[in-house]
């Protein structure tokens, strides 16, 4: 998938334009299987591994196109004027570093340009499985697969606010699987006058840590150092009125836990989480992992930037089809993922070029080595051979990057553009390795 995606990005060649149209706008390459594929890779990677699967959802928003885009499949995208679809990728990390791993799952869909409203529909009244935060709960049960078949050891489950439904809570977590997610609703508690956001507040200061801000202008946030405070305590949720109709328990039993920053600058929001977890939070050292387990949630924000303007810039295709568009939108994912894994794993010499890239790529780059190394120490590839961060150093090369260890590491446009050039190169590597058999 990512070399045939790399070369559609990278060629300029238009009768090779057209062969990639075709391909994509051939309806017997399902999305199914597209998805199977990034899976399957996924597996081979999470052996042993606790792993921490991020689910959250991003829009396609193709409004710039919308007088040449076929009818057929057309939907709106969330201000429900401008046309487009919605994908809720699940993203796989190691729990011990948070080193991305692959895709465990990909839902794709569309949103009616016209629909009733959520009172005309009875929204709250609805199953879960009617409701678009479903994706949640199938995100879940789809990546059950890729984890069972590779032998994972854990799956922590992360969301954003979105994920805070008490469904998921109810039918997700077993002996395999945990849910992290950030806390939407002040959610009342079993046979107690207090609410969740109360029970919280009344617990002692367990301890504090310091954490980097980074800047937001979007708020107005300046990038500081905040010292948290941490509070956390065990919790009795109610299930809410209305899901009485439905075969739920009638409370779960959950670890919830508050940080808030203490004495922000003046003119600063103070930063301020609250989260609830399967997982055991007894003791502070308990509570600062789960807090580092929900900071990598930001991993998947990196895998949509790659996706759109800071990497393949995916919404400027040229494809007129939306069925096409949304194949093209699963083959750019595991280009994004790959990517993504080259610019966390510069420095990661533990692990091995196979998380991203074949052995018959590997030897390619071996040979591809020497023409990139100079005649000095300083410019010769410092990283063991076969290790991720070699074929980064090769990669990164190919993309325009000096190769000097004091000039900044490559980042995301570099690497996007080696890997391109890579690509390409592998091709015509894999061309010459055809031997050619006279018979008479």
């Amino acid at each position: 998938l990512t070399a045939f995606t790399t070369k559609y990005w990278d060629t300029e060649n238009w009768a090779e334009q057209i062969g990639y149209y075709r391909f994509l706008e051939n309806e017997n390459v399902t999305r199914s299987e597209l998805v199977r594929s990034l899976s399957d890779h996924c597996a081979q990677q999470v052996e042993g591994r606790h792993i921490l699967a991020l689910s959250d959802t991003s829009e396609i928003n193709l409004q710039s196109h919308a007088g040449r885009l076929k009818a057929e499949g057309l939907g709106v995208v969330g201000n429900n004027r401008d046309v487009g679809f919605f994908i809720h990728p699940t993203l796989a990390l190691d729990a011990e570093s948070g080193f991305p791993l692959g895709l465990s799952n990909v839902k794709i869909w569309t949103r009616a340009p016209e629909r009733p409203s959520k009172a005309e529909r009875k929204y709250k009244t609805l199953p879960i499985e009617k409701k678009e935060s479903y994706k949640w709960i199938a995100s879940a049960e789809r990546s059950h697969r890729c984890f069972d078949v590779g032998g994972a050891k854990l799956v922590t489950h992360i969301g954003d606010r979105e994920a805070d439904i008490y469904e998921e809570w109810a039918t997700v977590p077993d002996q395999l699987n945990h849910v992290l997610v950030r806390v939407r609703t002040d959610r009342c508690l079993l046979e107690s006058t207090e609410t969740l956001y109360s029970q919280l507040k009344l617990q002692p200061c367990a301890g504090t840590y310091s954490m980097l801000v980074t800047a937001d202008h979007r708020i107005g946030r300046t990038e500081r150092i905040a010292l948290m405070s941490v509070r956390f305590t065990q919790v009795q949720i109610q299930r809410p009125a209305n899901l009485t109709n439905q075969d739920y328990p009638p409370s779960i039993s959950l670890y919830a836990l508050e940080v808030q920053e203490i004495n922000p600058p003046e003119g600063q929001v103070a930063v301020h989480w609250r989260l609830m977890t399967t997982h055991e939070i007894s003791n502070l050292e308990q509570a600062l992992q789960v807090l580092q387990w929900y900071r990598w949630r930001w991993r998947i924000e990196q895998l949509f930037a790659t996706l759109k303007l800071a990497g393949l810039d995916l919404e400027a295709t040229q494809l007129e089809s939306i069925s096409a568009i949304q194949r093209l939108t699963i083959l750019a994912l595991s280009v994004a993922v790959r990517t993504l894994q080259m610019v966390e794993g510069r420095d990661h010499v533990d692990l091995p070029a196979t998380i991203a890239f074949s052995p018959d790529q590997q030897e390619c780059l071996t040979q591809i080595e020497p023409t990139l190394e100079g005649q000095t120490s300083k410019q010769q590839n410092p990283h063991p051979k076969t290790s991720l961060p070699w074929a980064i150093w090769i990669v990164a090369r190919l993309g325009g990057w000096s190769g000097f260890r004091s000039q900044t590491p490559p980042g995301m446009p570099t690497l996007v553009n080696g890997l391109r050039r890579f690509e390409s190169i592998f091709e015509g590597w894999k061309l010459g390795q055809i031997r050619l058999v006279y018979t008479r």
